[in-house]
């Protein structure tokens, strides 16, 4: 069981493909936004050609009107975890999904329980005075849990703040306690690690490409759906900017520049979240290092797991 993580854009994907087609194992995927059917796209899923010749799992479970949590993602999981060591097959994990990995390795992180009151305030507050204020308070009474949610990320903002609330105590704190636990199941875990400089350069060339694969159109798409995009769909990063086009609020121009901006600081949430990660062997990759060798080291960094 070999678990493949990287901020994204760092080429984990392709290294799960080779390595999955190499030792004949099978993929799941750790992506909070790939679950949607049709947002192919701004979420970067695998080209048709590699699904066809690999067995994918958590790929387009869901439509876009639904809402999808880490509960259901574990559920799914676990279930593929089963099915692929029924088959005798090995299993390669991949995904940039800090939450979700963490998941999936420690088990669900409860915290304490809802209460509905503070909730709603919370909300009322959100609409009232604006997301990025309940995210600067966040960051004065959490620094930690604020710098891993992104600033659109209402449902996890209102959560932290609603722990804090609820026990006086930031998530953050809460969420330490329960990283010492061992893993749920026994996963080598590699991490692809970029130059930041390099990183970035990655992602502004795949969010150029995105647009020249028709992302608008996509989007344009989704919106004429008969059933509306879920919140959790329309806040993806790549379509809350296009969305914003479409309705005239901001030129096709600056949508592009936001979404690599947007990008950027999705990579950085992530590197602030895997340096919480015990155990991952990380591979530091030059910035034109072919795939090839990616593939070939990673193989002996794994050499004898699979013999």
């Amino acid at each position: 069981m070999v678990l493949i993580l990287g901020v994204t854009a760092s080429g984990k994907g392709r290294l799960a493909f080779g390595l999955a087609k190499s030792v004949g194992a099978e993929i799941i995927s750790i992506d909070s936004m790939k679950v949607y059917r049709r947002m192919d796209v701004g979420t970067a899923k695998p080209p048709k050609e590699a699904r066809a010749a690999l067995k994918y799992h958590l790929i387009d479970v869901v439509e876009p009107s639904d809402s999808f949590s880490v509960g259901a993602f574990l559920e799914l999981a676990y279930k593929a975890i089963e099915q692929i060591k029924s088959r005798k097959k090995p299993i390669i994990a991949v995904g940039g999904t800090a939450l979700y990995i963490k998941a999936l390795l420690y088990g669900l992180f409860e915290g304490p329980g809802t209460n509905e009151q503070i909730r709603a305030e919370l909300r009322a507050r959100a609409q009232a005075e604006g997301l990025a204020q309940l995210h600067r308070e966040l960051t004065k009474i959490d620094p930690v849990a604020a710098d891993r949610i992104s600033p659109n990320d209402s449902k996890r903002i209102i959560r932290a703040l609603e722990v804090y609330k609820t026990t006086g105590k930031p998530i953050s704190s809460l969420q330490k306690q329960f990283n010492a636990k061992k893993p749920v199941h026994d996963w080598t875990i590699v991490g692809l690690r970029r130059e930041k400089t390099d990183a970035n350069n990655r992602i502004n060339r795949r969010v150029k490409k995105m647009i020249a694969a028709g992302l608008v159109d996509e989007v344009r798409s989704l919106l004429a759906e008969e059933k509306p995009l879920s919140p959790q769909a329309r806040c993806a990063i790549g379509y809350a900017e296009i969305i914003d086009y479409l309705s005239g609020q901001i030129g096709l121009e600056n949508a592009t520049e936001l979404i690599k901006k947007n990008t950027r600081r999705l990579a950085k949430n992530q590197r602030t979240w895997f340096k919480t990660f015990k155990n991952v062997h990380w591979l530091d990759i030059e910035p034109e290092e072919p795939p090839e060798k990616i593939l070939d080291r990673t193989k002996t960094l794994l050499s004898g797991l699979f013999t």
